[in-house]
């Protein structure tokens, strides 16, 4: 391990070294023909005219003068052990399907590697063991043998591993089978490790006849994001400190004729990282975080950005052919985890019966019912928030009432023949992973101002590096009118609080969760408040009693905040590039 500040000398930020200039200069020489053929349409992997096929039938490698490999990659399953709801969208309109489940991805893995078994490499981009109950319960430890009969050869932590501590976090890492690759998490700690990079920074690997490269990034945003006890021991820096240091490693030294960044920091922050000079020679940025269904790889300056959606539903899919050490052709594709088309694995069936087993009677517990469809892939609002903060304010009566911009979750749908879905535990453990307290505090109406306008900043920033990896903060009790395309403290443009427009001097009572290790004087990031304490009520106690009185429910979009220049229904951050999330 290095010391972190080794790590952060700057000396190759700008890659200005002359031998890295002249490697590089070289490397596009040999590499200048490639072509990245055409995205098939997701789960289309038998078409006739796919692309993959007609890489494994070339001449080249049927004569044995060249080799293929694959690279399957997921990220983001945040728990989801089971099939599930998944939302899409075909000719504007929601649709959906059934998708995921470990036992459905495990039997398509196999299935995509069984055709290129001994060059296919098997990645996770991090945020597997924190969404859903059995993994909430078990601390993550549950999770981890299921991925490790999956057979990943790779794994980056994400954002939400550090949710139960980092001694958790180390202890359900250290027990997958897979390497681990971290280049920006830190021991912040009083003992020998302080200052030491937690997992190795770079992975390599020979394979089709060439070597490859992985270097691993978390989002260096995680303390700001989340509850900062989570962190607690961790220091995270940027990717600008070290990423052109080892991108030289790998091309200079390593020999590696391609370089792979695995990165968990959210689409929009990813394509900026890949218009950055200090990621040149790296081939591809393997993102993750914001759920983002990238169809067609996005073209950076210096590099390209894909990111394979979410709860397991879809496998990212890169096809790479090799000849004489060059690569040569390349394809990408987006897959869907259909169980239409991939038949359940029975050994990883008995083994997510065995994990839920413990906290089955438990997670199976229907607390309520739904008429309308819970989605929460909407950027602005959503109804499965509105249905949280719905209930926040029936029980504790604040002026507003407030959940935070959570991507995690997949859909809920109700059964057409009955006209509701049943709401389980397990699922409000998929809309709330953590149970926390609720807290209450007084806030001015100009410090409620003043923190939209950073909320709002953290979602539309036109600077990608300040955006966070949520989405718009959720609330009940609150109306606010914004313009996107503005900068941070133009973008409101009215709010009204109980009807009324809002009262710049007056104080109101808000009530949002808990977020452990911030200071007393904070309640959801807004700061400065007065009176704060925790109610005596956790958010799962008070969702279960608001269900059990008033289900069925029928949450929907109501126009809680819209934005003068974008669409109530968007999907997605990441704007000026050809990407569209379906």
């Amino acid at each position: 391990m290095e010391n972190k500040h080794q790590a952060e000398c700057g000396c190759d930020h700008c890659g200005s070294s002359g031998s890295r200039r002249d490697f590089l200069k070289s490397a596009a020489l040999l590499t200048g023909g490639l072509s990245l053929m055409g995205t098939t349409v997701a789960g289309a992997v038998s078409s006739p005219a796919d692309p993959v096929k007609a890489i494994g039938k070339s001449q080249a490698i049927a004569a044995g003068k060249a080799t293929r490999f694959t690279i399957l990659y997921t990220a983001d399953i945040h728990a989801q052990i089971l099939t599930h709801d998944e939302f899409f969208l075909e000719n504007g309109k929601p649709v959906y399907k059934k998708r995921g489940g470990l036992a459905v991805l495990k039997t398509m893995i196999h299935t995509l590697k069984a055709e290129n078994p001994e060059n296919t490499i098997i990645l996770d981009a991090g945020d597997c063991f924190q969404g859903g109950g059995v993994a909430a319960l078990s601390q993550g430890r549950a999770i981890v043998p299921l991925m490790n009969n999956i057979g990943y050869d790779l794994i980056l932590p994400g954002n939400w591993e550090v949710v139960y501590g980092k001694e958790m976090m180390q202890r359900d890492l250290g027990a997958y089978q897979a390497a681990k690759i971290c280049a920006n998490m830190f021991h912040d700690t009083k003992d020998e490790f302080k200052g030491e990079l937690i997992f190795q920074p770079y992975w390599t690997k020979v394979i089709g006849g060439v070597k490859i490269g992985f270097i691993g990034y978390n989002d260096p945003l995680t303390p700001k994001r989340q509850s900062p006890a989570y962190s607690y021991g961790i220091t995270f820096t940027k990717p600008e400190l070290n990423v052109a240091k080892y991108i030289r490693l790998l091309r200079d030294y390593e020999k590696c004729s391609m370089v792979f960044l695995v990165t968990h920091m959210g689409l929009a922050q990813q394509v900026d990282l890949a218009n950055k000079p200090y990621v040149e020679g790296a081939d591809y940025i393997l993102g993750a975080d914001t759920h983002e269904r990238v169809r067609k790889p996005i073209e950076g300056k210096y590099s390209k950005v894909t990111e394979p959606g979410a709860f397991g539903s879809f496998v990212s899919r890169l096809d790479f052919v090799v000849e004489d050490g060059i690569v040569k052709d390349q394809h990408y594709a987006l897959l869907d985890v259909d169980p239409d088309r991939y038949k359940p694995d029975t050994e990883m069936e008995s083994l997510v019966k065995e994990a839920r087993e413990p906290y089955r009677v438990e997670l199976d517990t229907v607390i309520g019912r739904t008429k309308n469809t819970l989605v929460r892939y909407y950027v602005i609002e959503n109804p499965m928030d509105n249905m949280i903060t719905d209930a926040l304010m029936w029980k504790l009566k604040p002026d507003v009432a407030l959940s935070n911009g959570f991507r995690f979750c997949p859909p809920l749908v109700p059964d057409p023949k009955k006209g509701y879905a049943e709401i389980t535990n397990d699922y409000l453990w998929s809309m709330l992973p953590v149970d926390s307290n609720a807290r209450q505090a007084e806030v001015t109406g100009k410090q409620i101002w003043n923190w939209m306008e950073k909320e709002l900043h953290n979602v539309f920033a036109s600077d990608p590096a300040k955006r966070f990896g949520g989405w718009v903060i959720r609330f009940k009790g609150m109306e606010v009118k914004f313009t996107v395309h503005k900068e941070l403290g133009e973008r409101v443009n009215n709010i009204r609080i109980q009807g009324k427009p809002i009262d710049l001097e007056k104080s109101y009572t808000v009530v949002a969760c808990e977020r452990e290790g911030d200071p007393e004087e904070v309640l959801c990031r807004i700061e400065g408040v007065s009176g704060a304490h925790n109610v005596n009520s956790t958010l799962h106690e008070i969702m279960r009693e608001y269900l059990a009185k008033f289900s069925p429910v029928a949450p929907k979009v109501e126009g809680r905040i819209t934005a003068t220049d974008v669409p109530n229904n968007l999907l997605s951050q990441l704007e000026g590039y050809d990407y569209e999330f379906i």
